[in-house]
């Protein structure tokens, strides 16, 4: 099969490389395109959902295989770089939510910008901080670490800081949350450590299967999460007006966290490796544990809207911490610089 499809490749690469478009960005914008035109819905979207939740435990069975016990301590004990990323996750993010506030409800409708500051409350995301982390050559156990820390904390604190700065009616979040955590993240992690000892060498020599799960996550949490968008008609409830504002609210917050977690990172003192780490844990918002703590603590119609901003910041996320990865990957053989993005 490979030696069939390699002509029809060889001229889509060489087109990519020619007009310097990295093929991963570009298959996430293929991803989403399809989820746009086809998107899953019924029985397919649960297919997609359970084959999501699979490919997450996955990754982190072969991370837990990969990764020496002591690796993953050290990882643990970084309490310097965890308490970095919490602090962009919980105190920065949500300043910064708040200062959006000058714009509505002028610009922002009141659900919108309602959605911003939701999105500014959420833990960071685990598969892809971790898989990006992987990519670009950072501290992948101290990654896995401040990121599943981060969700865990995130179950307790986001429902707070929704009571404290927006006005939430909800019945709170379930303990079956922090269960899914444990039984996706933790567990098949706990797992390949147990199995490293019989499988840990060949990972290491093989490294296309941990690269493939780590790519193929991501795109299916694309696809999934823009076909759950586009069949419940969100992108539909807003005019374009609105959404380009929003839009613009979403690259300015984006750009203003990276340039934030990357020079504070460096002038904290930390390594090339631990600045990567804290870049992406520490910008990033989680669509999985957003959606549903969403529809727990916004009980009514118009929790479609309050979505809406981090389905979009999740997207782009992805895009920009893409490129920011491979980018990353391809200096990691040069001098250590400025982690900020250009």
């Amino acid at each position: 099969m490979t030696t069939v499809l390699a002509p029809l490749t060889r001229p889509v690469a060489a087109l990519l490389a020619k007009l310097r478009i990295d093929p991963f960005i570009a298959a996430i914008l293929a991803t989403v395109g399809i989820a746009s035109l086809l998107p899953a819905s019924g029985g397919t979207a649960t297919g997609f959902g359970i084959a999501s939740n699979i490919a997450v435990g996955l990754l982190f069975f072969l991370y837990g295989a990969r990764l020496s016990s002591q690796e993953a301590l050290d990882g643990l004990r970084h309490w310097r770089l965890h308490v970095t990323v919490l602090a962009a996750t919980f105190v920065l993010f949500p300043l910064l939510g708040l200062a959006t506030s000058v714009l509505s409800p002028g610009l922002l409708t009141s659900p919108l910008y309602t959605g911003v500051l939701f999105l500014c409350l959420l833990p960071s995301t685990v598969q892809s901080s971790i898989a990006f982390t992987s990519i670009a050559k950072g501290n992948v156990a101290a990654a896995i670490c401040s990121a599943s820390v981060s969700n865990l904390l995130g179950i307790v604190v986001t429902p707070l800081l929704v009571a404290v700065l927006l006005s939430s009616d909800g019945p709170g979040v379930s303990g079956s949350a922090v269960l899914n955590i444990v039984l996706q993240l933790l567990v098949p992690f706990v797992a390949g450590q147990l199995a490293r000892r019989w499988i840990g060498a060949w990972i290491k020599q093989h490294s296309a299967p941990l690269k493939l799960v780590d790519r193929g996550s991501i795109l299916l949490v694309v696809y999934t999460a823009f076909s759950a968008g586009m069949t419940e008609g969100i992108w539909r409830k807003l005019d374009l007006g609105p959404l380009l504002v929003l839009l613009g609210v979403c690259v300015v917050l984006l750009a203003v966290v990276l340039t934030v977690t990357g020079t504070g990172a460096k002038l904290l003192g930390f390594d090339r490796a631990d600045r990567i780490t804290i870049l992406f844990c520490g910008s990033k918002k989680s669509l999985a544990s957003g959606l549903p703590m969403a529809t727990v603590l916004f009980g009514h119609a118009q929790v479609g809207l309050i979505v809406l901003p981090l389905m979009l910041f999740h997207q782009l996320q992805l895009i920009v911490c893409a490129a920011l990865a491979r980018r990353y990957a391809r200096e990691a053989a040069d001098e250590p610089g400025e982690l900020v993005p250009a």
